[in-house]
């Protein structure tokens, strides 16, 4: 009778053994090629249900944007300059939305591929702590989206129209005859054709042309006067909700340094001053905002999730003796 193979020596080896998940390179590489594809179908099944509700998934993209405007009583419009961009940003903007709501359908597979290969304690970690960190992940976005992104529009807008002309406005004494144009709370039910009016609600110049509404746009009477384009709004707040959601996961990079052992929880606690002046630094890039949004809106938080991540390291099982590593059960 052969002699017995050696006992690994990993201490979960009576436990988990990884002879059992052995496949050749041919076979992991099949099996990658049906989780990949699956994964994709997933993705096109929900980039054709964003492209059904293409419209307004666009739409939610340019809500923060479009209150603001309002409320500041301007243009609520975006400008395009290429033939093609609307089409490809509408196109992009669903196909990332689609990404989002397949997520977890391609976390998943992505999962069962690497799962085998894991010991025990390994999948532990990772199915104890990936809900916590997709839901950090849509806080972080839900953050950006309802207050972040409006401050730091607001602020940009703000600033833009305290730029006066130069040589301030210009008075004339000459006699002359007032136009006025009726101002209205939206559009008239029966416009007829040439009608002009002012709508309140969008601040725009409106006419009825050739069985149309066409509308002029409002400008500011200051140096400066927004005309925001659809593209880098867009790209703009992709880039917003990217960085905050990533920058919302700083409990779980704080656990994985303590749990690795490449800090101990005192140092980090030690080293506060110096975290907190580089989460400063960091938000004050990701934010494109004043200082203050900057601080407040993004500065604070992340020092919240610092300490959230000082807390769980500590409280965590494996807090004692074994950071290093993962934990035996």
């Amino acid at each position: 009778m052969a002699d017995s193979p050696p006992t690994p020596s990993h201490p979960l080896s009576q436990k988990f053994d990884p002879d059992e998940y052995r496949m050749t390179v041919g076979e992991h590489l099949e099996e990658l090629r049906t989780r990949l594809i699956r994964a994709l179908l997933g993705l096109l099944v929900a980039f054709v249900l964003c492209c059904i509700w293409g419209n307004q998934v666009l739409l939610w993209f340019c809500r923060p944007l479009y209150t603001v405007l309002e409320q500041k009583g301007l243009n609520t419009q975006l400008r395009y300059d290429t033939i093609g961009e609307p089409l490809t940003t509408w196109l992009a903007v669903n196909l990332i939305v689609a990404a989002a709501i397949a997520s977890p359908w391609i976390a998943y597979q992505f999962w069962l591929f690497v799962a085998a290969g894991l010991y025990p304690a390994e999948r532990k970690y990772i199915t104890r702590y990936l809900p916590m960190s997709i839901v950090l992940l849509i806080l972080g976005m839900l953050f950006v989206y309802f207050l972040v992104l409006p401050w730091s529009l607001s602020f940009v807008i703000d600033f833009a129209n305290a730029v006066p002309v130069p040589g301030g406005p210009h008075v004339t004494t000459q006699v002359h005859t007032p136009t006025t144009i009726p101002s209205l709370a939206g559009d008239p039910a029966t416009p007829v054709e040439s009608e002009i009016w002012i709508d309140e609600l969008t601040s725009k110049i409106k006419i009825f042309h050739r069985g149309q509404i066409r509308s002029i746009r409002f400008g500011t009477e200051n140096l400066l006067a927004p005309d925001f384009k659809l593209s880098q709004y867009i790209s703009m707040v992709v880039g917003m909700l990217t960085a905050f959601g990533l920058s919302f996961q700083l409990p779980l990079v704080v656990l994985a340094l303590v749990r690795i052992g490449i800090f101990e929880v005192e140092q980090l606690a030690a080293g506060r001053k110096y975290v907190y002046f580089a989460l400063t630094i960091a938000a004050a890039v990701i934010t494109p905002g004043d200082v203050i949004t900057a601080t407040i809106a993004l500065m604070l938080p992340l020092g919240l999730l610092y300490e959230l991540g000082l807390w769980m390291a500590k409280a965590g099982p494996g807090s004692g003796g074994e950071r290093r590593g993962f934990e035996v059960d």
